[in-house]
């Protein structure tokens, strides 16, 4: 089992690097194939939401992934982007890259915000609309895309921890203040990612378990020693669109 554990660790850091990498990658694409460049990108990032659930797999009787509201969210996601029997969580780039997104919002003002990793805004950006969060989890949206897997009470304690500890009540409270419809603000899940990782990883480490593999010993000393998460700044980028 602790082989399986630490393949899964592996595994994890391998998409890590990946995504890293194709997104360097789509600088150069995006202006020979600008849909193969968001692609590569969406997909990588989906391939980092699959290798954590790996992870969950095999490692939840060491690590209570969801009394934490970031490692209960990325398991969420992965389930909601894995089954797609919804139109839920396009990423930023696809929604308004392709398909003449740009054109049907021309005039309107999105509200991007991202958490601060290590005390300073975070150099990648991966954005969903935050509004797809709670039509996955809260029933009193009427949501016909309500997560199925997890119990009512479940749902509810979710919704909780992602207010107290996430502090995604305290984004909809400034978007409102500003004026913003909910379906215009987007969450950057960059620092989310991050900060479940470090909780895992560090978690694994304290217990002992060793990081095997290449990947997985490049990324052990950042994840456990290094990176950290404050969610209590929030950064907001207004982005009006324009064509």
């Amino acid at each position: 089992m602790i082989k399986i554990k630490q393949s899964a660790i592996d595994k994890l850091s391998n998409t890590m690097r990946i995504y890293g990498e194709t997104k360097m990658q789509v600088e150069q694409l995006r202006f020979v194939d600008k849909e193969e460049a968001i692609n590569n990108l969406d997909r990588a990032f989906e391939a980092k939401l699959e290798a954590f659930h790996s992870l969950y797999d095999v490692t939840k009787a060491d690590f209570n992934y969801f009394e934490h509201a970031d490692t209960a969210l990325l398991i969420v996601l992965r389930n909601a982007v894995h089954h797609r029997d919804h139109d839920l969580f396009i990423s930023w780039n696809k929604e308004m890259l392709l398909n003449g997104g740009l054109e049907n919002n021309n005039g309107a003002e999105f509200l991007l915000a991202s958490h601060r990793v290590c005390d300073r805004p975070p150099p990648m950006q991966f954005y969903y609309k935050l509004e797809d969060v709670f039509l996955r989890l809260d029933k009193r949206l009427g949501s016909p895309y309500l997560e199925s897997r997890m119990r009512d009470n479940q749902k509810e304690d979710l919704l909780n921890k992602l207010d107290e500890q996430l502090k995604l009540n305290v984004i909809f409270s400034h978007a409102k203040s500003e004026r913003y419809p909910k379906n215009q603000v987007y969450l950057n899940f960059i620092p989310i990612f991050t900060s479940a990782v470090v909780k895992v990883f560090t978690e694994l480490k304290s217990k002992g378990l060793k990081f095997e593999g290449f990947d997985a010993q490049t990324y052990e000393k950042p994840f456990t020693n290094e990176l950290s998460v404050n969610y209590s700044i929030i950064d907001y980028k207004p982005v009006r669109i324009f064509v």
